[in-house]
């Protein structure tokens, strides 16, 4: 493992009688991408902020580079910022914008055009050098914004929930340009979301929060293929909750206490099929590249159980077993894809 460039030791903060971040500690490697994920409210934003020096803990250390910075004004950092608002002066030019972070570094004239040139360069709108932001579209002033926290040479850049705000589309392109600067000029980045799709398209590692800690660690496979309990399993995607028992009962090898499958490793047969459980369909959602498919699981009389289950089928199988609401189906489990879960890490 690559020696930390950015080490977090024990943080600990809290607003009052409210608990933000309780006993974080992260290493984040050199050019990584790393996205700290989590619902509203558990510690993420704060946690960023105290990384950038806007916010200082109450105990807890931050070092950069093996050089110990908490007590560091932001000004002293060395950290690149884009914010969610995008920040931009309303009567600066997208140029003047960029221009006005590298004067403060006491740059010379032409170094501060070139600058600001490559910059401009780097997210494709030197074109747009002269519009002042609002001539210019979301996507793009995002951009500039970007642009802007680049020029400056980070040794990190700091993005706090920076696609959040625009349309899907435009957020779609936006990551892969995102992730793409982030690799070409190798500049080490941690991005705020709680957006699970964002986090599993772009990071190197996720981490994962909830109630002010840090619930798990581990690249976008890991925490989708392996999370380490029910909170993240259920954050990260779609999942189906199983009790273990019951899968015993039902003839599934290995299976005990809480388990868990994701929605697309489930099949679907005729029902009848020997070793299946058996379910009815209850609802149909159609999800262009597949059909999301809600099921009531069946007892062995035939009666719903009240217990719902969701499977992905392809339009392909869709058309295949003919599904429609009602109909009754046999559902296999893969053992490889069952997901058990440690007593402790099922209780929270």
């Amino acid at each position: 493992m690559n020696q930390a460039h950015l080490s977090i030791r024990g943080i600990r903060k809290t607003f009052g009688s409210f608990t933000a971040l309780d006993s974080i500690h992260l290493d984040v490697r050199k050019n990584e991408f790393v996205c700290l994920l989590g619902p509203s409210g558990c510690g993420k934003t704060t946690l960023l902020r105290i990384i950038a020096g806007l916010e200082h803990p109450d105990t807890g250390t931050v070092s950069a580079g093996g050089r110990d910075i908490t007590a560091l004004p932001p000004a002293q950092r060395n950290f690149g910022m884009m914010f969610q608002s995008y920040a931009l002066f309303p009567n600066m030019t997208a140029a003047q914008n960029i221009a006005f972070g590298l004067k403060s570094r006491k740059l010379g004239k032409r170094d501060v055009a070139e600058k600001v040139r490559e910059s401009l360069d780097l997210v494709d709108l030197w074109e747009m050098r002269d519009k002042y932001p609002s001539q210019l579209s979301g996507g793009q002033q995002q951009r500039i914004a970007l642009a802007r926290a680049v020029a400056l040479s980070p040794d990190f850049l700091l993005l706090d929930e920076p696609l959040s705000a625009l349309d899907a589309k435009v957020r779609h392109k936006l990551r892969g340009e995102i992730r793409a600067l982030q690799e070409k000029i190798g500049v080490t980045t941690i991005m705020v979301t709680h957006d699970q799709e964002e986090a599993l398209t772009m990071a190197d590692r996720i981490v994962v929060m909830n109630n002010a800690e840090v619930a798990q660690i581990g690249t976008p496979r890991e925490v989708y293929e392996r999370p380490a309990s029910p909170f993240v399993a259920d954050f990260i995607g779609a999942i189906n909750f199983l009790d273990g028992a019951e899968l015993q009962e039902r003839g599934v090898r290995g299976a005990g206490g809480m388990m868990a499958v994701r929605p697309e490793h489930i099949g679907a047969e005729e029902p009848g099929s020997r070793g299946g459980i058996p379910a009815v369909v209850r609802g149909i959602e159609f999800r262009g590249p597949f059909y999301h498919v809600m099921l009531d699981v069946l007892g062995s009389g035939g009666e719903p159980l009240g217990r719902p289950m969701t499977i992905h089928v392809s339009a392909q199988h869709y058309q295949q077993l003919g599904l429609e609401k009602n109909k009754k189906l046999s559902l296999r489990l893969p053992e490889e894809r069952l997901i058990a879960f440690e007593p402790q890490a099922a209780a929270k």
